[in-house]
């Protein structure tokens, strides 16, 4: 059942001024298609816009890319609230689906002692029930797309799973990025399985990396090793794991890099590993080296974390600006 979503609750958008694209266009623009999920996580008597697909898409977006959204909203105030934040952020609504039956999503969000989430997932939400027209499908493709961003949570609906199916078999050579975000109860062996066959690049966190070993009797040694047998199995570009504090592992063209995070306070982490994913496709198609791809994605993750909710307002003098006093600590 959906959650009903009280009135008095103060909604906090996604940073007021979240504002103009970070980068200059000097570097290489791409153009994304993501298909996801977008929800409000309610933490206690606020809402917060997310949705790992959404949160992905917006800081895509603040690096200066080209990113179409696909996904559905209810008939409703907080779906109405979904279109304004697009809207402000500068994101398409064209495929944005408006669902008459459903209600727009939200996730109860509960964070622990380390700053990390745990989140109540209701369902089903507009968000399960996608639909494009084919004016909008043909649409999507008029233009070349470099990247298609899909997640686990949201297959789980046939009607999702379907229009990402024939995205993925539209893409041609575009990269294809599985972010893998378990979520309780929204996940099973054989569409994980299924979706990783249908991956170029694959994220996941330490964690899950220790859940799939268990889900697919895979006898782990290493995170390195775990990263080259997978890559292998499903012929991977690249996979990247996120390590919280300890920053990121990396495995790019055969190329493996650990690199170290950045020493923050935390606010929470709803989002960091989302900010991380559009930092990795930034480096990622501009060519830089894993250890570049892997450090700015971290810095991009962390600035997020230092804050509260998945979308905060932020800038890429203050990412900068986190490395130099990272090394600056480091050099004391």
């Amino acid at each position: 059942m959906t959650c009903p979503v009280s009135s008095n609750l103060a909604v906090v958008y996604c940073g007021a001024n979240f504002g103009a694209p970070v980068t200059a266009s000097s570097g290489t623009l791409l153009r994304a298609i993501c298909i996801g999920e977008v929800l409000w996580d309610v933490f206690g008597d606020q809402e917060h816009l997310g949705g790992a697909p959404f949160n992905f898409a917006a800081h895509l977006k603040k690096l200066g890319h080209q990113v179409e959204f696909v996904s559905a909203i209810g008939n409703d105030i907080l779906g109405q609230r979904v279109l304004d934040r697009m809207r402000e952020i500068g994101l398409s609504t064209r495929y944005l689906h408006r669902d008459p039956a459903h209600a727009t999503g939200t996730a109860t969000v509960k964070i622990n002692a380390a700053g990390q989430p745990q989140f109540t997932i209701h369902r089903p939400s507009a968000y399960d029930f996608p639909q494009l027209s084919e004016a909008d499908f043909s649409h999507l493709f008029a233009e070349a797309v470099d990247w298609i961003y899909f997640g686990t949570l949201h297959q789980m609906s046939p009607a999702a799973k379907n229009l990402t199916s024939r995205l993925l078999d539209s893409s041609g050579a575009a990269h294809k990025f599985y972010d893998l975000n378990l979520r309780q109860n929204s996940y099973d062996a054989g569409l994980i399985r299924e979706l990783m066959a249908r991956a170029s690049i694959m994220k996941m966190n330490d964690e899950e990396v220790v859940t799939i070993a268990k889900l697919f009797g895979y006898a782990y040694e290493s995170l390195e090793k775990f990263c080259r047998d997978y890559t292998q199995k499903f012929g991977w570009e690249a996979v990247c794991v996120t390590r919280g504090s300890k920053g990121c592992s990396l495995l790019i063209g055969g190329q493996f890099v650990e690199m170290p995070g950045y020493a923050i306070q935390v606010a929470d982490a709803v989002g960091a590993g989302d900010a991380f994913a559009a930092g990795f496709v930034h480096g990622f198609s501009n060519h830089w080296p894993p250890a570049q791809v892997a450090d700015f994605a971290n810095r991009v993750g962390a600035l997020i974390a230092s804050r509260h909710g998945a979308i905060p307002q932020w800038t890429l003098a203050e990412v900068e600006a986190l490395n130099r006093q990272s090394q600056q600590q480091e050099s004391a």
